[in-house]
């Protein structure tokens, strides 16, 4: 692996998934592996779980971790190739980028869509004109579209989870939200599902809530969210805003908000979410104090799915 913006990187889920298992059972097995090797972790938007558990992930493999949050303590940045800077941004990211690969071996890039403009954001010309100028390799700790770090997480743990011969059901439902929210997370989501392909994969929603075909084909896809929770295994809840009308708050339909009730019509289902959530609005109390519940595991899960990135990406540096 010589990058990690998305599931196109990986050629083996399985074998990544069984490494973070492995640094989750012993998370100093390569404590000397980054020795000497530094990683910059750059963000554009705020970040508590991506940041706190890459951090934690490259130490763990003996590298030094270099946070930087580059709206409050940076130069603006400009990524417009060609651009006249007689505005704002201060810096241009061809000017700044190289120098961060001299810096560390590998860089991370963190930031967020606009929401306003869907072609520029799904252009992912923020992350990709790191990629382009910084000369080594870079991670995503989620970019405009995906966010692959949290979506390996969440097969590290449905695969903790389930241990049937049948194929698991696993269903993404929409929730309600007070505003509209980036697509990154459900996009990475359904992605990597998909290329995983070891699950009965069902996508819920009301009307207008379509994701991008190019990371959903492959799954299911239903506006009766009753219908796709029945004998569901696993529910992972989560809001996005409309990709046809980008950006969009369509419906708060607060029917969408999973209950106990809902999941009497489940396999006994557990329920995951990113996090950070509304209580009350995307998930209910019951269901979130529950034993449905595992997203506090699958936010721990965040180390090791770092850890087993960083790992692969430094031993590919070494060959």
């Amino acid at each position: 692996m010589k990058q990690f913006l998305s599931a196109a990187d990986v050629t083996d889920i399985p074998a990544l998934i069984r490494s973070a298992q492995d640094y989750k059972a012993e998370p100093y097995r390569h404590a000397s592996l980054g020795k000497g090797a530094r990683i910059g972790c750059l963000f554009l938007n705020p970040s508590l779980r991506t940041r706190l558990s890459t951090q934690v992930a490259a130490q763990q493999l003996g590298m030094e971790a270099i946070m930087f949050n580059v709206g409050a303590e940076g130069w603006a940045l400009e990524f417009t190739d060609g651009a006249i800077m007689n505005g704002t941004t201060v810096e241009h990211v061809k000017d700044a980028a190289p120098i961060l690969g001299m810096y560390f071996d590998i860089l991370a890039i963190r930031t967020f869509p606009s929401l306003k403009d869907r072609e520029e954001d799904y252009s992912e010309r923020y992350i990709t004109q790191f990629v382009k100028y910084a000369g080594i390799p870079v991670v995503s700790l989620e970019s405009a579209t995906l966010h692959p770090l949290q979506s390996l997480a969440d097969l590290v743990t449905i695969t903790e989870h389930f241990r049937e011969p049948r194929r698991p059901k696993v269903v993404l439902t929409w929730a309600p939200h007070v505003k509209a929210l980036p697509q990154c997370v459900s996009n990475s989501f359904a992605q990597w599902v998909n290329a995983w392909g070891a699950a009965d994969f069902v996508i819920t929603h009301p009307e207008g809530y379509e994701l991008k075909e190019e990371f959903t084909k492959g799954a299911t896809i239903t506006h009766d969210q009753d219908a796709a929770l029945r004998d569901a295994d696993f529910i992972y809840v989560k809001n996005w805003s409309s990709y046809e009308q980008y950006g969009q708050l369509l419906s708060t339909d607060e029917s969408w908000m999973l209950t106990l009730e809902k999941l009497k019509a489940t396999n006994d289902a557990l329920v995951m979410h990113c996090l950070p959530v509304r209580r009350n609005v995307e998930l209910s109390d019951e269901v979130l104090d529950s034993p449905h519940s595992i997203v506090t595991q699958q936010a721990g899960n965040r180390v090791w799915a770092a850890q087993a990135v960083l790992s692969e990406i430094l031993q590919n540096r070494k060959k």
